[in-house]
């Protein structure tokens, strides 16, 4: 790891607490990122702050340490009821929820603060049965928060630090509402430290911190490139029927023990994932069907390294910190430019290295232009060489295995898939062309007119 990423400033520069500084000093840091030397004094003032910084540059230890400091430093309300916590963090994908609760039990070990976190797709009972026995700090996503918020499980009386992390995500996914709603149950602006950390501070994020925040502070972390400066970028123009011997070519010439293959689709995860199995490629798929306890062991796994690819959509483009990523590899162009930005972010994290490799194929080529004016400079292109192509025989490919649904249950057809909509935005009809335009609109179908009755007819 480089250490061109910290600036000069120390941590122990700040006055932390002693509780705090073991946990910092235990973490291995002692330097600050740009966001956290800049963020942190103001917070640490109790004044509040809307930073904007790239993804991976310590924005979780910055807000965490504040969050720290104010508890510590203020005692808890006279009467103060032990489901009634302090700070509350909010996060938009279950992942970062999680990667947040994990950050704050290592740098908080020593301060005695309890922590809880609470995500949907499972455990309901135990996050309940947690919540109840009493938290200082919660972390959690917008649904399960407000679910147990209106049992009645935990209030929001007592909130003195409220953290908004990846605000700009949380428009995306459509939680705004929801995000609404908890903010106006909590304390006013005035009485709580308010947080907000974004990729991007857009206007609708803007309008948001100044509706539910204390004149904040805005802190941006300007940087000469929209990506990462760690990250190596390449593009190879490809055909569609090259993709899938390019693909495992190029992972059986480089070192990717640690590599996330993204795609635009579901459907397009299960042929990509089928193939690398048939050849030999041990893979797993992470997407937004997989259910939370299997997306957690594969997360876990993929980390240790005992699974050395990761086919995903843009469920894992945010809110995963995976250490040593080795590269990420777009099989399909995103269709939105700030996506690139966060599927690449993925590697080169904390001043690491990575490269970044993406197929402009026949279908999604056209994203290319968007995606180099928004990164500000054109992507390296790559011929296909020949002998980058594995010889990949059809047959090869694992299917996956899917339960039959009853057409009379509701549910799906052959296919057992629900209608509508599919997951990660995968619209029904399927298929590369549906995704990239949407599909058009049924026709009406005509009424037909039935035949006037003759003149003395019953």
């Amino acid at each position: 790891m480089s250490d061109k990423h910290l600036t000069q400033i120390r941590f122990d520069s700040f006055g932390l607490a002693p509780e705090i500084m073991r946990g910092v000093e235990e973490a291995g840091f002692t330097y600050c990122t740009p966001i956290q030397a800049e963020a942190l004094p103001i917070a640490l003032a109790g004044r509040d702050v809307a930073g904007q910084a790239q993804t991976g540059t310590g924005k979780t230890a910055a807000f965490l340490l504040a969050i720290f400091q104010r508890l510590l430093s203020h005692p808890p309300a006279e009467g103060r009821r032990r489901n009634q916590p302090r700070a509350l963090i909010l996060a938009p994908t279950r992942e970062l929820a999680i990667q947040i609760h994990k950050d704050a039990g290592i740098l908080g070990r020593h301060t005695g603060l309890e922590l809880a976190v609470v995500f949907g797709g499972t455990g309901y009972e135990q996050q309940r049965r947690r919540l109840e026995e009493g938290v200082d700090i919660l972390v959690g996503t917008p649904g399960r928060l407000i679910d147990y918020y209106k049992q009645h499980v935990y209030d929001l009386k007592q909130i003195e630090v409220i953290v908004l992390d990846e605000a700009d995500r949380m428009f995306d996914l459509g939680f705004i509402k929801d995000i609404r709603y908890m903010l106006r149950r909590c304390p006013p602006p005035q009485k709580r430290l308010g947080m907000l950390f974004s990729a991007t501070l857009s206007y609708r994020v803007k309008e948001l911190a100044y509706e539910h925040m204390n004149n904040p502070e805005a802190v941006t972390i300007e940087t000469d490139s929209v990506t990462a400066d760690n990250v190596t970028q390449t593009c190879y123009m490809t055909a569609n029927e090259e993709k899938i011997p390019l693909l495992i070519g190029l992972l059986r010439r480089m070192d990717a023990h640690r590599t996330i293959v993204f795609v635009n689709t579901k459907r397009a995860a299960d042929r990509v994932w089928g193939f690398l199995e048939g050849n030999g490629i041990k893979a797993a798929v992470l997407s937004g069907d997989v259910p939370q306890k299997k997306r957690m062991a594969l997360l876990k796994q993929f980390q240790s390294g005992e699974l050395p690819v990761l086919v995903a959509t843009d469920v894992a483009a945010r809110g995963l910190h995976i250490p040593d990523v080795t590269h990420v590899i777009n099989y399909d162009l995103p269709e939105d430019a700030e996506d690139y930005v966060h599927r690449i972010g993925r590697t080169a994290r904390a001043g690491a290295s990575g490269d970044a490799i993406s197929f402009a194929c026949e279908t999604y080529a056209f994203s290319l232009p968007e995606i180099e004016q928004y990164i500000g400079h054109k992507l390296p292109m790559q011929t296909v060489d020949p002998e980058l192509l594995a010889e990949v025989d059809p047959g090869s490919r694992v299917r996956v295995e899917r339960p039959r649904r009853d057409r009379r249950g509701g549910g799906g057809g052959r296919s057992g898939r629900p209608r509508g909509r599919r997951h990660d935005g995968e619209k029904k009809g399927g298929g590369p062309e549906g995704e990239a335009k949407g599909e058009a609109k049924p026709r009406k179908r005509r009424r037909r007119r039935r035949p006037a009755r003759s003149e003395g007819g019953s």
